[in-house]
């Protein structure tokens, strides 16, 4: 069983996440939600998936990021085996790219 079944989820957060309109707004809201150290967590495994997606082998990723390989494997796993959060977010943000040249 999944560990995150176990739990409710509160999805009111999400919620709240999903009425954020800009960038400010956005890092505004999680620094308030967020420890100094979580937002450093979230952010070097959102930068290891990014890699990842762009072919970086996982030497390079360590250097660049400064990530553990046991958090280059557990986002590797998130990227192959997960919900497609983050290539659902690659996607997007690449269209957003694309549109903007």
């Amino acid at each position: 069983m999944n560990k995150q079944s176990k739990k409710p989820r509160n999805y009111e957060m999400y919620k709240a996440v999903l009425t954020l309109k800009n960038l400010e707004e956005c890092v505004n809201f999680f620094e308030d939600l967020c420890t100094i150290t979580e937002l450093q967590a979230m952010e070097q495994r959102y930068q290891v998936a990014s890699l990842l997606d762009k072919g970086c082998i996982y030497n390079e990723i360590l250097e660049k990021t400064g990530a553990s390989s046991a958090t280059i494997s557990r986002v590797n796993r998130s990227l192959q085996y997960g919900n497609d959060g983050y290539a659902c977010v690659f996607k997007r943000l690449a269209a957003q790219e694309n549109e903007g040249k």
